[in-house]
């Protein structure tokens, strides 16, 4: 009996059914006219006069090979940077969100001071912040002064410390101050009601603008070469250098739009589940 009220009825079949061929339909019509387009961007490239000099120049064969390796070691260093300065910016940016939401005159300067650093490290080229910090403090010829590899990762952490702390700032004020009264009714400290109340659904509700600024530090770290660090852009630049063929930046592009894929995956994921289970809760 119960197999047969859950069994769905004929009309319900077809539009099973009916859906079903739809969506195929739908992924073979964009399948192939993927590939038309394809293909008539490849007729068109390939077509042109000097293609066969662009080839030579871009996408020569040996000279990848003989590159690879050299640019691949340089990655590695491009990724071990890409930790350690994503997880130190997302430190610095919720430290400073956390700064800028404090109430009370007291705290005036400190949020003063968490405004001014985010204006202007918003503000000011990435390319800049690096050329200051990893020449112009070893100018000062202070002790202990760092090598130029963490000078340069320091200005990636507080260049992008202050895009983050905008995106953990807006989620932090995206809670409803009820939730932040009804838990101090209960007794909690502020420090307990932004621990166990507000960070959690901060946190989750800017999930997706957090890894789309994580996909933008990726590419970013490649600056890090400015310098003078043989990452995989300084690899690529010296094989170009040395052959006189710009192959080794086709090379290290390609491992970094590689190296972003599965991220940018994450990213699309996350923020496709937010939608939902904000759709959901509509």
């Amino acid at each position: 009996m119960s197999d047969q009220l859950h069994r769905p009825s004929e009309i319900q079949r077809g539009r099973i059914a009916y859906r079903r061929r739809q969506t195929i339909r739908s992924v073979l019509l964009a399948a192939l006219s993927t590939a038309v387009v394809g293909v008539l961007l490849a007729v068109a490239v390939t077509g042109a006069p000097g293609w066969d000099r662009v080839r030579q120049s871009f996408f020569s064969p040996e000279v990848a090979r003989r590159y690879l390796p050299d640019i691949l070691e340089g990655l590695w260093l491009n990724v071990r940077l890409l930790v350690v300065c994503a997880v130190l910016a997302l430190a610095l940016g919720l430290l400073i969100a956390t700064l800028r939401t404090l109430r009370g005159p007291v705290f005036f300067p400190v949020r003063a001071m968490a405004t001014g650093y985010t204006y202007t490290f918003r503000g000011l080229p990435l390319i800049i912040v690096i050329y200051l910090m990893a020449f112009g403090i070893p100018g000062l010829r202070l002790q202990g002064t760092p090598g130029v590899l963490v000078l340069g990762g320091a200005a990636l952490v507080v260049t992008y410390g202050a895009y983050l702390a905008e995106v953990f700032r807006a989620g932090i004020e995206s809670v409803h101050p009820s939730q932040l009264a009804a838990a101090r009714s209960l007794g909690l400290t502020y420090r307990q009601t932004m621990r166990h109340v507000v960070l959690p659904q901060a946190i989750r509700r800017v999930a997706p603008p957090l890894l789309n600024d994580t996909v933008a530090l990726q590419k970013d770290v490649g600056l890090v070469s400015l310098a003078g660090p043989i990452d995989a852009v300084r690899a690529a630049q010296i094989g170009v250098a040395q052959d006189a063929n710009y192959t080794p930046y086709i090379v290290a592009g390609v491992l970094f739009v590689l190296l972003a894929l599965p991220l940018i995956g994450v990213t699309d994921w996350v923020t496709l589940r937010a939608a939902r289970r904000q759709s959901a809760g509509a």
